[in-house]
């Protein structure tokens, strides 16, 4: 392996270990999503008084926002181990059940992107959250049996970026379900200076409003920005974190004000140069960015929704007037695209052939 290569990997596992380091270990650290912490905090709470396992929990929203610092969080509070797995890695039904079969009386199992899980390992997983057993067959064809294998007792945490995706019966079974939203500014500011502290980081309150303003909503992003501009105030500035230094350091990293990126500013761009503002299909617009579609329509896009710089359609995206202000474009003439109540009010042809705007 090259030295280049090896370097790589260091700063990966280092950004690893910060992120690791940043976690808050109990509900009464973690902060933002009150309702989420106030409702799980009693879910867990009457567990300890009953002396059984919390409900099984689903947690839903997009990255970033700390969903697995919440299993986490569930296992320690509960005084148990952590088993941590996801939906990729469980693609049969047998996989499923060798990480079942392995729990402890008590144990809470997280499954990561519990929506891409195999459909015979989430059928199996039915009987698991509800009866704590599964059937294993053994041989195939008529002479096929099926062995029933009692499993101990176990709390489940889900966790998706994609709840639509998930089968109704298996949401069902989630005795306590949440929804994570982003968090807002003045939330990223108190997570800004606890990271600076446990970092070791001087910053002032101007400099933590800067990160947390280009946070996009997501504490994962502010304590990447965070560690960062440190970089930058070590080797640009005094080592304090100040306005001026944080304010420098994201516009080096390509952070705008509004705390778009390369690729929602790429995204905007072909937009608003190349299709004129819209409509245009999710495929051709991740074309004319070099990107796959999956990646525009979950990393970029629900940012760009939520900053009220995009539409999204039937017929396609669609730039809001917001859009054209804020990368400084005068919109071409025509009627304008938002309608009395802020809606979209298409008047061009689509660009493409994704009817259903995907």
């Amino acid at each position: 392996m090259s030295d280049e290569h090896l370097l790589e990997g260091a700063a990966d596992d280092d950004d690893l270990a910060a992120e690791g380091a940043l976690r808050p270990r109990s509900l009464a650290e973690f902060v933002g999503q009150d309702r989420v912490r106030s409702q799980l905090g009693l879910v867990l709470e009457a567990a300890r008084h009953r002396g059984a396992p919390a409900d099984h929990v689903l947690l839903s929203g997009p990255p970033g926002l700390g969903k697995t610092t919440l299993a986490m969080i569930i296992a320690q509070e509960m005084a148990a181990p952590l088993r941590i797995t996801s939906g990729p890695a469980i693609q049969h039904a047998g996989d499923l059940a060798a990480v079942l079969s392995s729990l402890v009386p008590g144990e809470v199992l997280f499954l990561d992107e519990i929506h891409r899980m195999a459909r015979p390992a989430v059928e199996m997983l039915y009987v698991a959250m509800e009866d704590y057993r599964v059937d294993i067959v053994v041989g195939k064809g008529p002479g096929a049996t099926a062995i029933p294998l009692d499993l101990a007792t176990f709390t489940l945490v889900g966790a998706t970026t994609r709840a639509g995706l998930l089968p109704g019966p298996l949401r069902d079974r989630f005795g306590f379900t949440a929804h994570m939203d982003f968090y807002a500014d003045a939330d990223l500011e108190t997570i800004v200076h606890r990271s600076a502290r446990l970092l070791g980081v001087p910053i002032d309150p101007a400099g933590a409003a800067e990160i947390a303003g280009r946070s996009r909503g997501t504490p994962r992003v502010a304590n990447r920005l965070l560690r960062r501009v440190r970089d930058f105030a070590q080797v640009h500035g005094t080592g304090v974190v100040d306005q001026p230094t944080a304010h420098a350091a994201l516009d080096l990293y390509e952070v705008d004000v509004l705390g778009l990126d390369r690729l929602d500013r790429a995204v905007l761009e072909a937009l608003l140069r190349t299709f004129r503002g819209g409509p245009v299909g999710l495929s051709t617009l991740a074309v004319a960015v070099g990107e796959e579609s999956e990646t525009v329509e979950t990393v970029a896009e629900p940012f760009l929704v939520r900053a009220g710089l995009l539409y999204r359609t039937p017929r396609g995206r669609v730039a809001t007037p917001a859009a054209w202000q804020h990368l400084g474009l005068a919109p071409p003439p025509g009627p304008p695209l938002g309608g009395p109540t802020g809606g979209p009010v298409v008047t061009q042809p689509a660009l493409d052939l994704d009817l259903d705007g995907s």
